[in-house]
């Protein structure tokens, strides 16, 4: 058969086929057709190549992902994988090849930058998928560990940990079914990312004699990684917050007969590979860039400053990056295929199994009745620095010692992920905090009759717990001006949601900046201040600002920092607040949603929105820096197994990633109202496009 292409009533494509090969070149060419700029953004990231057409900015970028080897690592992953698989992903890329012109001749941006179209190789995909996680598992934080452990002491090296403002998470709840009305099992959640435009999630249905699945593709991914319903079962994940990577610190010399040795951690010295390779800028000088890589793994720093700097006849000191897909030369992406096919938990259970990269939790449920809540991925064995710092490569005792075993546990009751300590508590250092997974659990226990649309008032809770810190600290403080008891008195009879028109949110935010700005300040901090020694494409978790606003909880609480003046830091704070004329704005006034942009549309109105880092409605800004956000729900979910049509999604954006087009942003008001698009499964109420 011909495959054919249907549209629902949002543009969402709807693809039926003759086999699944037929049905990943569709899959390809009508992504590419929807959302030929995004996949060719997406290939030069993974290439390091995009200041070739977006300029001097991008070389950051391109500079990390040359030496971290990512477009290698793919090549690597993809020679390595079975034939089949390797079949079925070369059958994508040729779909992508074959819609790439006419989706480029479609979308100005092309034009505008000279960016021309190039056919993909074959493991394209996987760069994609690697340079997409590549910092998922946010392993810049170990570099401001050092730093904090420098200046404060080896015992506060924690004193910072939090959801940082460079990871992602989500949120995810699976309802049983002896709590909905259908007694079948509801799965929901809203994965959070940096909100793209377009969008990092594609709605997208996948149908031939083997499979018929729905779900949220990643553009330039064949199949359905992250979220899917094939009738019978479906499945979700968020970020497991494992720690997975590993920063060694190198010493390099020059090789008696030439080259380059690193030392290793038997003490002798092991040859380097090195080269030179040409990031192209476009209104710019080309950028040449060192590749250097150890046994460890490829060089992604020089010295950084402030550790363990090179004097005399010292070795000259670098920083390697140790990542399982490099290591292992497998991104588990036959489990991608294997996923499509699956009809129950048990499927999904086994197909997991096989999972990489990035690490995460996993809710799956069937018609059956069977619930799964699992770990899936690659987690390295080896010594708990490891996972905390750097560690000195030519030391013995930080080798990887295999790989963990990961965990599943017997769902009773409401199972919940949302990024905080659990089920994933062996694998890693830092969690989110339990305000959003308490919260949700909270609320799923208010009710024994779930359905989908019922899901939605927990998509959208406002409710910030993490408030409560900061609030106690507020209540005893006296000899306030009559402004500052005023407002006080009004903070602390707010009903801490971070409500869209709640104008007391956006005067808790307001207090919040300024104790975060008045502590990172204070003496205590000044040896973290200043611009981080370090490239700047880890600079998002270098700073001390934005690092004490995300651990506020924590600072006002620990008691590692008995000289911060708390008390003051917040009187000082108020009265700075209070003294501002006027009533507040609303929240949604001042939270607005900005989302990255390769090229920013300066002409282009985004949606104020209510929630905050630590709601259930986690939209998050950077306290004591900007009210807008940038990160929040990439899609928001309803698998209902009682009956695949009563489900529910909504992205952020559309379905087309071509600004000005009918189904660009039409999903975008509803998204920020916390509304849900109704999942559409008859293809008689689909509209038929063509054939590919």
């Amino acid at each position: 058969m011909s495959t054919e292409v249907y549209r629902d009533a949002w543009g969402v494509p709807h693809l039926r086929a003759g086999d699944a090969r037929e049905l990943a070149f569709a899959q390809g060419r009508v992504t590419a057709g929807d959302r030929a700029w995004q996949l060719e953004v997406e290939r030069r990231r993974s290439q390091g190549s995009t200041a070739a057409f977006l300029g001097p900015e991008s070389v950051t970028w391109d500079t990390f992902a040359r030496q971290s080897r990512l477009d290698d690592t793919a090549r690597r992953c993809f020679e390595a994988l079975d034939p089949e698989t390797a079949d079925w992903v070369r059958a994508y890329v040729d779909g992508v090849n074959a819609g790439m012109p006419a989706g480029a001749a479609r979308d100005p941006r092309f034009a505008d930058t000279g960016l021309a179209v190039t056919p993909w190789e074959p493991w394209v995909p996987l760069g994609i998928w690697i340079s997409t996680h590549i910092l998922f598992a946010g392993f810049p934080t170990k570099i401001w560990r050092e730093q904090v452990a420098r200046a404060l002491g080896d015992e506060a090296i924690t004193l910072f940990a939090t959801d940082g403002p460079g990871t992602s998470g989500s949120n995810g709840w699976m309802v049983p079914g002896d709590r909905t009305t259908t007694g079948a099992a509801l799965i929901a959640g809203d994965p959070h990312r940096f909100i793209e435009d377009p969008g990092i999630y594609q709605q997208i249905r996948l149908s031939c004699p083997e499979f018929d699945v729905l779900g949220m593709a990643v553009p330039g991914i064949p199949g359905l990684a992250h979220f899917g319903h094939t009738g019978s079962a479906a499945w979700a994940i968020t970020n497991a917050m494992a720690d997975y990577h590993d920063l060694y610190r190198e010493r390099l010399r020059t090789a008696p007969g030439g080259g380059t040795e690193a030392l290793g951690p038997d003490g002798t010295w092991e040859p380097v590979a090195r080269h030179t390779e040409t990031v192209e800028v476009a209104g710019g000088d080309p950028v040449q860039v060192e590749i250097v890589e150890t046994a460890r793994g490829p060089v992604i720093a020089g010295h950084l400053a402030g550790i363990a700097a090179p004097d005399g006849d010292r070795p000259e000191e670098c920083v390697s990056l140790r990542y399982p897909p490099r290591v292992r030369a497998d991104l588990g992406f036959a489990v991608l295929p294997a996923l499509l096919r699956a009809r129950t938990v048990g499927d999904i259970d086994r197909a997991l199994d096989g999972w990489a990269e990035p690490v995460n939790v996993v809710h799956a449920a069937d018609t059956q009745g069977g619930l799964l809540h699992r770990v899936a991925g690659v987690v390295p064995e080896r010594a708990r620095a490891n996972k905390l710092r750097l560690v000195p490569a030519w030391e013995p005792g930080h080798e990887w010692r295999g790989w963990a075993q990961t965990t599943a546990e017997p769902v009773q009751g409401f199972a919940v992920m949302a990024n905080a300590r659990g089920i994933a508590s062996p694998f890693g250092i830092e969690f989110a905090p339990p305000h959003r997974a308490d919260r949700i659990r909270e609320l799923l226990s208010g009710s024994a009759d779930w359905t989908a649309k019922g899901m939605a008032s927990v998509h959208t809770d406002t409710f910030l717990a993490s408030a409560g810190p900061l609030l106690d600290v507020l209540a005893p403080l006296d000899g306030l001006s009559p402004a500052a008891a005023a407002l006080r008195t009004r903070l602390l009879a707010w009903d801490r949601h971070m409500a869209a028109d709640s104008t007391d949110a956006t005067l808790f935010a307001g207090l919040r900046h300024a104790v975060v700005r008045g502590i990172a300040a204070d003496p205590a901090f000044a040896a973290l201040t200043g611009t981080p020694g370090a490239p700047a494409v880890f600079h998002p978790w270098l700073y001390l600002l934005p690092k004490v606003g995300y651990a506020l909880e924590g600072i006002l609480t620990t008691s590692l920092l008995p000289g911060l003046d708390r008390a003051g830091l917040v009187r000082t704070a108020l009265e700075e607040v209070a003294a501002g004329a006027g009533e507040p704005a609303r929240w949604a006034d001042v939270h607005r949603l900005a989302p990255w942009q390769a090229v920013p549309d300066p002409d282009a109105e985004w949606p104020g929105l209510g929630g905050d880092h630590d709601c259930v409605l986690a939209t998050s800004s950077v306290p004591g820096f900007t009210d807008l956000t940038a990160r929040g729900p990439s899609a928001r979910y309803v698998w209902d197994l009682a009956s695949r049509e009563d489900s529910l999604w909504v992205v952020p954006l559309g379905a087309d990633g071509v600004t000005g087009s009918a189904h660009h942003r039409d999903q975008l008001a509803l998204w920020a109202r916390g509304e849900l698009v109704p999942v559409v499964t008859d293809w008689a109420r689909l509209d038929k496009e063509d054939s590919v």
